[in-house]
């Protein structure tokens, strides 16, 4: 899903949503309280009745029961509220932050509530200085196959003059030059690790791979570092939240003298390898491309499909699960019935600009990547939900003729590439592990041969 949407089972995103142009609600604490009131009592109805349209979506029916449950699951039953709250004013938007304590851990529960009082944003976080905010930013350790000796990382910046991005520079050691690899995000405003609770997949690459001899740039997202510019914008595309941001990657690689220029590799992951087709468009010089979890589907279809995927996770579609499947099932319809008009109407659909759902809306990774003519590496994990064995399949049927394209599935990975068992669901993106070190040594494998 792109970034406007973008939800997981502990964190709602905060939604960027049309302004109805009415006046900001009078007392936003008090409604933080009901709000709140409202939740501890299992009352999640209520709270639902509240929410943006946009959160509607990225929340269906009953997600807010589970998201709860699983807090108390991990954190031990609730037990109060502080009386006290903390506002913030960003935008049009108004923030409260509440510390509320659960038996084992105490989490800051933090609504944002739009111009017209409505709920377009939900967090839970540990609160700042509490035995889970420590765990949870100690929990990250390198993986067994990284040898921290044998490289180092720099601190510097990539991108335009106008959208500056930090980024993390991982050398292996010696004077070099080095094959070098950037890594382009998934979906969502990503720092440069792409973390995702305890687990941080690029921070996982750029280790074992740098342990290997190939360096790796990786970057804070544009939608991350510059959010309220972004969100402003009302022609946005996946140019603007990757692209251009991918190519300023390559040139920054390609200018270090360490780097062997003509050796220079871009793997996304997600989002980001759906896209390598139009990176690879822009630039024919990349000498090879990476996909990793690449979708071949349209955003709409894949937003309904993991829909229902989630909701069919129990075996039973309930009435309120029902519910947000037709409203994934209607956003589908509203994007076909798109018109370039809308897009200078500055028409949305679930608070995302027109101009981006028309941008995807009939693109094709596979059929585009056919058109690249650079080797290109292809990998699946087979647990994958998000992006399935289907779309992989897609992918092979595309391009499974070329001598210049290798596949690899993995049986145990699911969308992180991380090993699990079972179907895969949500919740296990909190749980930590690292990238397998099979994804690792293919990868090195692949850059390493000879072309």
């Amino acid at each position: 899903m792109p970034w406007f949407v973008k939800a997981t089972l502990i964190l709602a995103v905060i939604l960027r949503s049309p302004s109805a142009g009415q006046d900001s609600p009078a007392d936003p604490m008090a409604q933080a309280r009901g709000v709140l009131a409202a939740i501890a009592a299992n009352d999640f109805p209520k709270v639902e009745a509240q929410f943006t349209e946009p959160m509607k979506t990225a929340l269906p029916p009953g997600r807010l029961a589970a998201m709860w449950k699983t807090l108390a699951t991990k954190a031990g039953p609730f037990k109060r509220c502080a009386a006290d709250a903390r506002l913030r004013t960003i935008d049009d938007k108004n923030m409260v932050i509440t510390a509320c304590e659960f038996e084992r851990a105490t989490f800051d529960i933090q609504f944002a509530f739009d111009s017209a009082g409505r709920i377009s944003g939900l967090a839970f976080r540990p609160a700042a200085g509490s035995p889970a905010a420590a765990s949870t930013a100690a929990a990250y350790t390198l993986p067994p196959y990284a040898n921290r000796s044998s490289y180092a990382e720099e601190e510097t910046t990539i991108g335009s003059p106008d959208w500056r991005l930090p980024a993390t520079l991982t050398v292996p050691a010696g004077d070099g030059p080095f094959p070098a690899v950037v890594l382009v995000h998934g979906s969502g405003p990503n720092d440069r690790d792409e973390t995702l609770g305890a687990n941080k997949p690029f921070k996982d690459l750029a280790a074992g791979l740098a342990s290997r001899g190939i360096a790796v740039l990786r970057y804070d997202k544009r939608t991350k570092v510059h959010a309220a510019r972004m969100a402003a914008l009302t022609d946005v595309t996946v140019k603007q939240e990757v692209v251009d941001d991918a190519l300023e990657a390559v040139r920054f690689l390609r200018a270090q003298s360490r780097i062997d220029q003509g050796r220079v590799f871009v793997l996304g992951h997600s989002l980001g390898a759906g896209l390598i087709p139009r990176i690879g468009a822009a630039d024919s010089t990349v000498a090879g491309w990476i996909v990793m979890a690449g979708p071949a589907r349209p955003l709409e279809e894949a937003i309904t499909a993991q829909s229902r995927y989630l909701a069919m996770a129990d075996g039973t579609i309930t009435a309120e699960e029902q519910q947000g499947l037709d409203r994934a099932a209607a956003l589908a319809a509203s994007v076909h019935a798109l018109t370039p008009e809308d897009a200078r109407e500055v028409h949305t659909i679930s608070g995302v600009p027109a101009s981006y759902w028309l941008d995807l809306r009939g693109y094709d990774p596979p059929a585009a990547a056919a058109r690249v003519k650079a080797p290109m590496l292809i990998l699946q994990g087979e647990r994958d939900y998000q992006v399935t064995l289907d779309e992989f399949a897609k992918w092979k049927a595309a391009l499974g003729s070329r001598r210049d394209v290798t596949f690899h599935t993995y049986p145990a990975l699911n969308h992180l590439f991380i090993p699990g068992t079972g179907p895969s669901l949500p919740a296990e993106y909190q749980v930590p592990g690292h990238v397998a070190e099979d994804v690792i040594r293919d990868i090195a494998a692949w850059i390493r041969s000879p072309r």
